[in-house]
C-alpha cells in the first residue's frame, strides 16, 4: 500500500483564489452580490477549504491546518453575516462592527505572513496582499469609503489571483516532475 499523501494545498488556494477573486469584483463594483458568490464562499471558499485543513492535518502541516480551515470558515461566516439577516435570523451588522471583524481576520492573517517568512515568494505575497486587504476592507467598513472599497476590490483581485496561480504552479509543477510554473 503507498502511503504518499496528495498535496491538499492545491485544492484549499484554488477555492481561496478564485472565490476572492470573484468577491472582489464585486468589491471593485463590477457586479452586486448574487447567488454565485454566495455559493462560492459556502461550498468553494468553505467547505473545499475546510476539507483541505483537514487533509493538512492528516499530513502534518500545523500551519495548512490552520489557515484552509480558518478561511473556509471565514467564508461560512461571511456568507451567514450576508444572508442570515435577509432570511430574519438576525440584525444586519452595522459596518463599524463589519470593520472590526475584518480587523480581527486581519490580524490573524498578519500573524499567518509571519508563518510564510521561510516559504516560497509566492505563499508570501498571497499572506501579505490578504493581510492588506482585510485592513483596507476594514478601513472601508470604518469610514464609509467608497473610493477605499474600489481600491480594496482590485487588491483583493491580486490577492486571489496569486492564490490561484500558486495552486495551479503546485497542480502543474507536480504534475510534470519539474518547474513549469516558478514559485521562488
Amino acid at each position: 500500500m503507498d502511503s504518499k499523501l496528495a498535496n491538499p494545498a492545491p485544492l484549499g488556494l484554488m477555492g481561496f483564489g478564485m472565490t476572492t477573486i470573484l468577491l472582489n469584483i464585486h468589491n471593485a463594483g463590477f457586479f452586486p452580490i448574487s447567488s454565485m458568490v454566495l455559493a462560492m464562499g459556502i461550498f468553494y471558499g468553505g467547505i473545499a477549504q475546510i476539507i483541505a485543513g483537514i487533509m493538512e492535518f492528516k499530513k502534518g502541516n500545523t500551519f495548512g491546518t490552520t489557515a484552509f480551515t480558518s478561511y473556509g470558515l471565514f467564508w461560512l461566516t461571511l456568507v451567514a453575516l450576508i444572508v442570515m439577516p435577509k432570511l430574519g435570523y438576525a440584525d444586519p451588522t452595522p459596518h463599524s462592527f463589519m470593520g472590526w471583524y475584518l480587523v480581527m481576520w486581519g490580524l490573524f492573517t498578519l500573524f499567518m505572513f509571519m508563518g510564510t517568512l521561510k516559504a516560497n515568494t509566492v505563499l508570501k505575497f498571497v499572506f501579505f496582499s490578504l493581510t492588506v486587504l482585510f485592513f483596507m476592507l476594514a478601513a472601508r467598513d470604518f469610514t464609509g469609503s467608497e473610493f477605499i472599497g474600489t481600491l480594496a476590490g482590485w487588491e483583493g483581485i491580486v490577492c486571489g489571483a496569486s492564490a490561484f496561480y500558486l495552486a495551479m504552479a503546485e497542480v502543474l509543477n507536480e504534475q510534470y516532475g519539474r518547474t513549469v510554473l516558478p514559485i521562488g
